[in-house]
């Protein structure tokens, strides 16, 4: 168990990530702008804090460098944004954050850093010295961060696992596990990227729900999520696990 400390100035962000980060057993404390996060900051020390880099009084890398200054960043910190920049994302490394997630925030990559970040000694935060991400040139004469390719991928990279010769195989054509496998490679480029991660998303949950027959606990397991969360994210995509498993009968 840790205490963590969630500055954010919207306050669906707040009370998603606190509940988030309540079910896996944290302490959180919640600020909706640097002038909370200041006062939270001065009566104690939390063991990590999260924080939006836009915010309207003061934005985060402007705390996060007034924390630096003042000797005050003793805590591993977690940026995020929206719409930040690779520039702002190298900015704030530079002077002390741990890592930046990219708002809507992937709930295993939230997982994931929360315990990288609190895994890191409570000792002063020293500002990292200035390196320029990787730039590649790409086929349209482009450059593009190296380190932002880590983050992204086509999605239809993902097809293989949810369709190809591993799923249709032997299968008769109105096998469930076709149809998702054709949603997952029908899915457009052409989408807004979150409503592609939507699709994407959907048709993984499908394939894993029409797998193991309907059964959260098993898909849970396949998938690393919570149960709590697992239920979440399918109201939140609009699947319905009782008719997936229909289907397979």
């Amino acid at each position: 168990m840790a205490n963590i400390l969630v500055v954010d100035d919207e306050m669906g962000i707040r009370e998603l990530l606190s509940e988030i980060l309540g079910d896996e057993g944290h302490v959180v404390a919640t600020a909706e702008n640097a002038q909370q996060a200041r006062e939270l900051r001065q009566n104690s020390v939390p063991d990590l804090v999260l924080l939006d880099i836009w915010m309207p009084d003061t934005d985060g890398v402007t705390l996060l460098k007034e924390w630096q200054r003042d000797g005050l960043l003793t805590m591993p910190v977690i940026m995020m944004s929206g719409h930040a920049t690779i520039d702002t994302a190298v900015e704030a490394t530079r002077i002390g954050a741990l890592n930046f997630l990219e708002k809507p925030i992937a709930l295993q990559k939230l997982l994931k850093a929360v315990q990288q970040g609190l895994s890191h000694s409570r000792e002063p935060v020293r500002p990292a010295s200035y390196r320029p991400a990787p730039v590649a040139t790409v086929a349209n004469g482009s450059t593009e961060s190296l380190h932002a390719a880590d983050h992204a991928a086509p999605i239809a990279s993902y097809a293989p696992a949810l369709g190809g010769d591993s799923l249709h195989h032997g299968m008769p054509a109105a096998s469930p596990y076709n149809q998702v496998a054709d949603n997952a490679a029908n899915i457009s480029f052409d989408l807004p990227l979150r409503e592609a991660r939507d699709a994407f998303e959907r048709a993984y949950f499908e394939y894993h729900l029409v797998r193991e027959n309907g059964s959260m606990t098993r898909v849970a397991e396949r998938t690393g999520l919570e149960r709590t969360h697992l239920y979440r994210k399918l109201k939140q995509l609009g699947v319905e696990p009782g008719k997936l498993a229909k289907k397979n009968h």
